[in-house]
Order: structure tokens, then C-alpha cells, then sequence
């Protein structure tokens, strides 16, 4: 443990900013690796005006013991459901048909970052025991908060299955969806890994690749250290242009890129395209020592099959050279099935303070996890692999 503290000695207290909090005191808390956790990332967001513009309100439960911070849970207090890729909407309209407001919520997550990891961050000294109690401390405090706040409820988005297991006495319902997520059992380059799937699907592949290389474009995956003030402003426009063609809102800024490249060495990186010197496509992406999640993508015009290249294809590539065991693209997309990517169960875990809504929002959930492994098993059945992994 960190140094000795007492269970009777222990206080929770809430910030509004991690300005508050040192950084070396947050980033103690947690296994040090999953990176969308670390006070550099969290606090880039706040900073850089990712955030409040789009509703995201930072609130920060924090234990502490003898002087020292033992846990902490990054929370946001939400009026609308922007960003979290867990979707509630039927919720909200349900809320709104029987005269109860549904917001102000609080949610658990990582904005704008459907990748699974840690939510309940424990100082990494702390043992077993003494970690569950941290948890529940939590939990207890959260709820006492969404209950003196009138807060219709409390969402967890992407938490590890085992922590929420451990919170069902606490009345959170388990929700699932389904992910498509690249597994490396060990393969020696890209070539073994198409060895394993089956021939449409390997040939496929190789005929994206062959009409990528076709097109004279330079791409290569750079680590964000190594990326100039510049180029992260280049890769920013290509990403927010996707949104302005979409009719949407980039809601991270180029500040924020610029950020990621000056504080997480080592843990980000870009897949970058280049036409005679100039980026027309960029993928971003962040690691672990044994996962990677593709993050961004922007392009500025049509190339083909360069979507592909940039956000799957290089990834595996650097999977593979990198000895990384999982491969974590992103929300949503089948089309990811037959480049070797399979289904996945993601889970979010949600406390309704409303009884009767939660007994309502607790049967449909009972429906809604039978019909998503219903789905992820028939997807199973058309795995690319010559033999299901």
C-alpha cells in the first residue's frame, strides 16, 4: 500500500478541474497503461476546449487517507447524451412522455472514446481487498452525489467486465453492444495473418492493399513526438473536414493534437498519407504495452480503399511488429468482420434512480443482451478465419 492509511480515516472529496489534482499523485492511480486515463489526456481535454462547448462538465471523485490520494473515478455531469456512444436515447423519450426529466445525468467514461479500461482508479499499491473497499467508497459516494444533485442517473460507458460484475449488489445494470476488435495470437508479419483467414477474404485484402500502393501515396505510422507543430495542424483540418462534410462539430481541437503529441511519448501515433510531400490522409491512434485503439481519421479527398489502409491495415502491420495483442478500431462497423476483426462484447453499466424506470429500463435490458449475443454469435458464424477463433 501507500504507505500505511486506515479505512476510518478516509474522505472523498470532489474537484471540478484536474488543475487541482498534481499529476504525478493522478497518474499513481491505475495499472499506469490503459492512456485514455492519465491526467495529460484528461486534463488536454479540459484545456483545450474539447469539453464544456459540448456539455461535458468534469466532476472528479477523489479518496483520500492519511493525506495521500487512493482512488478516484473521472466523472461528467451531462445534459444531453453528445459523445458517449452508449445510446440512450429511447430512454430520454421515454423519460419525456411520462413528464420526468431524464437530464442532468452523470456519466463515467472518457469523452468522445468508446475504448474499454479502467473506470475506478485505484493507487497501484493498494492490494485486493483493500481496493474493493476503495471501490465501494466510490460508488457510494457517487450515488449519495446523484441523489443530493436530483440527477436522473449514473452511467459507467466501456468499464471492464469484472469491475462491474463486482458492482451489482450496488443496483448498476449490465447493458452490452458489440465491438469489432483484431486479436494476434502471435503472427510473424502480415502475411501470416492472412495465411489464417480464408481465401475470398485474403484475397480481398491483398487486392485493397495492391490498389493502395497503386496510387504513389507515401504512408507510414509516425509517433506523435515526432510530429510537427505543422502536421498536427494538417491532421486536425483533415479530421474536422470529415465533420464538416457530415454536417457535424470536430469537437477536438488542434491545440489538443498538438497537446497529445508534446505529453503522451510513446503512446500516441499517426498513420499518415502523403502525395508528394503534402498529408491527404491521417489516422490517429493511441497504445498500451499491449493494445492499440485507432482514434481519428481525416482525408481531404477520395483515394481508394485508403480508409482501409490507414485505420486497419496499419494497425495490424504495427500490432504485429510491435508484439501488441489486441487491436481496438473503434465503435461500430461490420465491414471490419471481413478484414479479420471480429465481434466483441463491450459493456456499460447504468444506475436509474427512478424505481419504476428501473425496473423498466432493467427488462428491456434483459431483452436487449439476448438479442446482442444473438447478434454477435450469428456474426461469429461468418468469421474470415479458415478456422473460428
Amino acid at each position: 500500500m501507500p504507505g500505511n492509511w486506515n479505512s476510518r480515516n478516509t474522505s472523498v472529496s470532489v474537484s471540478h478541474s484536474l488543475s487541482e489534482i498534481p499529476a504525478a499523485h493522478w497518474d499513481a492511480l491505475g495499472d499506469g497503461d490503459y492512456p485514455f486515463t492519465r491526467h495529460c489526456f484528461l486534463y488536454g481535454l479540459e484545456q483545450h476546449d474539447c469539453l464544456e462547448p459540448f456539455g461535458w462538465h468534469p466532476v472528479y471523485f477523489q479518496v483520500h487517507g492519511d493525506r495521500r490520494l487512493l482512488a478516484a473515478i473521472p466523472c461528467y455531469l451531462k445534459t444531453n447524451s453528445y459523445g458517449e456512444l452508449v445510446f440512450d436515447h429511447a430512454w430520454v423519450n421515454a423519460y419525456h412522455r411520462h413528464g420526468v426529466d431524464y437530464y442532468p445525468k452523470l456519466v463515467s467514461a472518457i469523452p468522445y472514446t468508446p475504448a474499454t479500461g479502467e473506470r475506478f482508479l485505484i493507487h497501484r499499491e493498494i492490494v485486493d481487498d483493500d481496493r474493493a473497499f476503495l471501490r465501494e467508497l466510490l460508488c457510494q459516494a457517487v450515488q449519495g452525489f446523484c441523489s443530493d444533485q436530483k440527477l436522473s442517473s449514473w452511467h459507467i460507458l466501456f468499464p471492464e467486465k469484472t469491475i462491474l460484475d463486482s458492482l451489482a449488489e450496488n443496483a448498476i445494470l449490465a447493458r452490452n453492444d458489440v465491438q469489432f476488435h483484431w486479436q494476434n495470437p502471435g503472427y510473424e508479419d502480415f502475411s501470416a495473418f492472412l495465411g489464417a483467414l480464408n481465401s475470398r477474404k485474403r484475397k480481398n485484402i491483398r487486392k485493397e492493399r495492391a490498389s493502395v500502393a497503386g496510387q504513389q501515396l507515401d504512408i507510414r505510422m509516425q509517433p506523435g513526438e515526432t510530429i510537427s507543430a505543422a502536421d498536427w495542424r494538417r491532421i486536425h483540418e483533415l479530421y474536422a473536414g470529415i465533420y464538416e462534410r457530415k454536417y457535424g462539430t470536430a469537437t477536438l481541437t488542434s491545440e489538443f493534437f498538438e497537446h497529445l503529441g508534446a505529453t503522451m511519448p510513446g503512446r500516441v501515433l499517426a498513420a499518415l498519407a502523403r502525395e508528394q510531400g503534402r498529408i491527404v490522409a491521417a489516422s490517429l491512434f493511441f497504445r498500451s504495452d499491449s493494445h492499440l485503439y485507432g482514434r481519428v481519421w481525416g482525408c481531404g479527398r477520395y483515394f481508394h480503399n485508403l480508409h482501409f489502409e490507414c485505420c486497419y491495415y496499419q494497425g495490424i502491420d504495427y500490432c504485429i511488429a510491435e508484439g501488441l495483442e489486441c487491436f481496438d478500431p473503434g465503435a461500430q462497423g461490420e465491414h471490419k468482420l471481413s478484414r479479420g476483426f471480429l465481434p466483441t462484447l463491450t459493456w456499460s453499466g447504468h444506475w436509474i434512480a427512478h424505481p419504476q424506470f428501473r425496473e423498466a429500463i432493467a427488462d428491456f435490458l434483459d431483452q436487449e443482451r439476448r438479442h446482442i449475443r444473438a447478434y454477435r454469435d450469428g456474426l461469429m458464424e461468418h468469421s474470415p478465419y479458415r478456422q473460428a477463433k
